[in-house]
């Protein structure tokens, strides 16, 4: 798996005016192209009266797969600032659209660099960000009279805990980075004294809040 990389949690949406104009900014994270022409149109649909609603998106975790549109501004003037804000930020699987209502005064090609490139960088600098890291995903079988002590455990790691089953024993489902993943088997085996089954069940990207 490749190293880690930053997106954003859920979608973030931020107002401005500037000389007139309403730029409503909306970004989100997006897994591939598909679930970013999706958001792109969902925005466009929410603001169908818009002036314009330019978008920038970089769509994989590896910055290749990148688009932007200045969607009827002066060509250079929306898409590219706004993707180079996404790049300068290091964000990828992150999608935004600013969307304009034009108030009847002209900025010119460098207050409309200004304007949309600022939008992006205020609502990125609000939205919430999270640290894709490859994790492994283990199941961790635990007697019910431990399991009081596995949950402490598993707070005090911060560790993620996907789900919880009841069976014979209590079968715990668990994301840890893979860095950290060997010591926080070992730390919990000798914390219930060697009683625990385990079974890696995966590796993937997880988003760890950061």
């Amino acid at each position: 798996m490749s190293e880690k990389y930053l997106s954003l949690s859920g979608e973030t949406k931020t107002e401005k005016v500037i000389e007139k104009s309403r730029f409503i900014t909306t970004s989100t994270h997006v897994c591939g192209e598909e679930e970013a022409k999706a958001f792109v149109e969902k925005v466009r649909a929410a603001y169908p009266d818009a002036t314009h609603n330019c978008y920038a998106y970089i769509c994989d975790n590896i910055g290749n797969f990148l688009r932007f549109s200045d969607d009827g501004e002066p060509q250079g003037t929306a898409g590219m600032p706004m993707l180079e804000v996404l790049k300068s930020n290091r964000l990828f699987e992150t999608a935004v659209v600013v969307t304009r209502y034009f108030g009847g005064i002209k900025l010119g090609a460098g207050g409309l660099v200004r304007a949309y490139s600022g939008c992006v960088a205020e609502n990125i600098a609000s939205a919430r960000k999270v640290s894709y890291e490859p994790c492994v995903e283990s199941k961790y079988f635990v007697d019910y009279p431990l399991v009081d002590g596995a949950i402490r455990f598993f707070g005090e790691y911060g560790a993620n805990v996907i789900t919880c089953e009841y069976f014979d024993e209590v079968a715990f489902t668990v994301a840890v980075k893979k860095s950290e993943e060997q010591i926080f088997t070992a730390e919990l085996l000798n914390r219930l004294c060697g009683k625990v089954k385990t079974q890696k069940t995966g590796e993937y990207f997880f988003p760890f809040n950061v």
